[in-house]
C-alpha cells in the first residue's frame, strides 16, 4: 500500500490537474510531496523504532498513513491535497522504516528468513507494479479520489491485524540514542537530497548543484557529529559491514534502472504505441504477476541452493539484458515483440535480485541496529528511484526537444528520446552488476574491530550463515 501510493497517481494526473486546476510544474508536487518526507524521514524513524519499539512505530505509521489517505481522497484544493500527500509520506516512512527489522527479529533462522524476505519483496514489488494499473482502472471506472480512498479499508484491516498478530517489543528507550540535533541534520540532508533529485528536471543545473552542495554539507556535519556524539543517532560502525554498504549501493543502481523502465516504459507505450490509460496499466500486469510467482515460488529455494551472491548476479544480468532490448524501441513498435519480452526479463531479474540483495544487506547487521539498517535500506530505494526518474526523464526530454528543433516528427523524436533513456538505463544496470561482483563476493569478511569483538563477531557469523 505504501509503495503503491508512490506511483498510483501517475496515470490519474490529468484528471487531478483538470479537477483542481494545477499548473504543469505544480502538478509534479502531487508526487514530490509524498516522496520527499518518505525518503527524508526513513533513517530517523528507523532509529526511533529501535528506541520506542518497532510495533509501536509500525502501527502508528499505519494510522497516520490511513488517515492521510482519507484526507487526500476528500481534498478539494491544491493545498489540501499536497499537505495530505506529505502526511501520507510521513506515515509511509514510519511503517517502511521498521518492517525489515521486524522481519529479521521474527525469522532469525537463515532459511526461514530468506522465505520471509522473499514474501516481503514480492508484496513490495507487486505494490509498485500494480500502481499504474490501479491508478488507471480506478480513475476511469470511478474518479481520482478513489485511488486514495481505497486505502481506508486496507489500512484499517492491516492496523487491526498488526495489533493482534505482532508481539510487543519495548525498544531500548528514548534515552539511549536519541540524538535530536543529529536527527535534524540527517533528516534535512535526506529531504534536500530527494527534493533536489525529484525536481531536477524543472530547474537549471546551477540551482540543482547548489542544492546538492548544501545537502552534502549537511551530511558532512551529521557524520562529524555522529563520530563525536555520546549517544549517536546513527552508529557509524554500521558502515564497517561490507555487505550492508555494498548492498545499499547496488540497490540504488538497480532501483534507478527499474523505476526508469516503469516510468519511461509507460510513456513509450502511451505516446509512441498510442495506448490509452487503462490499456497502459493492463500492459504492465505481466510484471507483478511474474514477480510474485517467482519470488513466492522459487526465490527462497534458489537462494538456499545457490547462495544470494550468485542469485543476485544472475538477476542483475537479466535486468541488464532487458534494458538493452528496450534500448532499440522502434517508432513502429509492437507491445508483443518490443515491450513484453524485455518486461519479462526485467521482472524475472528483479524477482531474483531484490530478495538476494535485501538478505545480504540485513545479514551483516546486529539485532539492536536492525531498525536503523531497515530505514537506511528503504532510504536508498527512494533515492535510487528518484535518481533514475530524474536522470532518465531529463535525458529523454532533452533529446526529444533537440530533435523537434531540427524538424523531426513528434512521435519519431519522442521515441528517440526514450531510446536514449533506455540506453543510459542499461549502463546503470551494468554499473550495478559490476559493483555487486566486486563488493559482495563471499569470503571477504573483515576482521572484527578490537574495540567491539563480540558485536562484530555476532554480525559476521549471521552473515556467514546467510551466505
Amino acid at each position: 500500500m505504501t509503495i503503491l501510493d508512490g506511483n498510483i497517481v501517475t496515470v490519474a494526473m490529468p484528471a487531478i490537474q483538470s479537477d483542481l486546476g494545477f499548473s504543469g510544474p505544480g502538478l509534479a508536487w502531487v508526487v514530490n510531496a509524498y516522496l520527499i518526507p518518505f525518503g527524508g524521514l526513513l533513517l530517523l524513524v528507523g532509529r526511533l523504532g529501535d528506541l520506542v519499539g518497532r510495533k509501536r512505530m509500525f502501527t502508528a505509521g499505519l494510522a497516520v498513513f490511513t488517515a492521510a489517505s482519507v484526507l487526500c481522497g476528500v481534498a478539494t484544493s491544491q493545498g489540501m491535497l499536497i499537505a495530505a500527500r506529505a502526511l501520507q509520506g510521513m506515515g509511509g516512512a514510519m511503517t517502511a522504516a521498521v518492517v525489515l527489522g521486524m522481519l529479521i527479529a521474527l525469522f532469525p533462522e537463515p532459511r526461514e528468513q530468506a522465505k520471509a524476505i522473499a514474501v516481503f519483496s514480492a508484496v513490495g514489488a507487486a505494490g509498485g507494479a500494480l500502481g499504474t494499473f490501479l491508478g488507471g482502472a480506478l480513475t476511469q471506472a470511478l474518479n481520482w479520489h478513489w485511488i486514495f480512498l481505497i486505502n481506508l479499508p486496507i489500512g484499517v484491516v492491516a492496523w487491526l491485524a498488526a495489533l493482534r498478530v505482532l508481539a510487543p517489543d519495548r525498544g531500548a528507550g528514548l534515552g539511549k540514542g536519541a540524538d535530536y540535533p543529529g536527527a535534524a541534520l540527517v533528516t534535512g540532508a535526506l529531504m534536500l537530497t530527494v527534493y533536489a533529485i525529484v525536481g531536477a528536471a524543472d530547474r537549471g543545473l546551477g540551482v540543482t548543484l547548489l542544492l546538492a552542495a548544501v545537502s552534502l554539507a549537511l551530511f558532512v556535519s551529521f557524520t562529524l557529529r555522529q563520530a563525536r556524539a555520546e549517544r549517536p543517532l546513527l552508529r557509524l560502525r554500521l558502515f564497517r559491514s561490507r555487505l550492508l554498504t555494498g548492498a545499499n549501493g547496488v540497490q540504488i543502481l538497480m532501483i534507478a534502472t527499474m523505476f526508469g523502465f516503469q516510468y519511461v516504459g509507460a510513456l513509450y507505450i502511451q505516446r509512441v504505441l498510442g495506448y490509452g490509460e487503462l490499456m497502459t496499466g493492463t500492459a504492465f500486469l505481466p510484471a507483478p504477476i511474474l514477480i510474485g510467482v517467482l519470488m513466492l515460488g522459487l526465490s527462497a529455494r534458489t537462494i538456499g541452493h545457490f547462495g544470494p551472491y550468485r542469485v543476485l548476479l544472475a538477476g542483475l544480468v537479466l535486468i541488464t539484458a532487458g534494458m538493452a532490448l528496450l534500448s532499440r524501441a522502434p517508432v513502429e513498435g509492437s507491445y508483443v515483440t518490443d515491450v513484453l519480452p524485455p518486461m519479462l526479463l526485467l521482472s524475472a531479474g528483479f524477482a531474483a535480485a531484490m530478495p538476494a540483495v535485501t538478505g545480504l544487506a540485513m545479514s551483516g547487521v546486529l539485532e539492536e541496529d536492525a531498525g536503523l539498517a531497515s530505514g537506511l535500506f528503504n532510504t536508498t530505494q527512494v533515492v535510487g528511484g528518484s535518481l533514475g526518474l530524474a536522470v532518465l526523464t531529463t535525458l529523454a526530454a532533452s533529446r526529444t526537444d533537440g530533435l523537434l528543433g531540427q524538424g523531426e516528427p513528434l512521435v519519431a523524436a519522442t521515441a528517440d528520446g526514450y531510446r536514449l533513456a533506455f540506453t543510459v538505463g542499461t549502463g546503470i544496470a551494468v554499473a550495478g552488476l559490476a559493483l555487486a561482483a566486486a563488493a559482495l563476493r563471499p569470503g571477504r569478511t573483515p576482521s572484527p574491530e578490537p574495540s567491539e569483538p563480540a558485536e562484530s563477531g555476532a554480525g559476521e557469523s549471521r552473515a556467514e550463515a546467510y551466505r
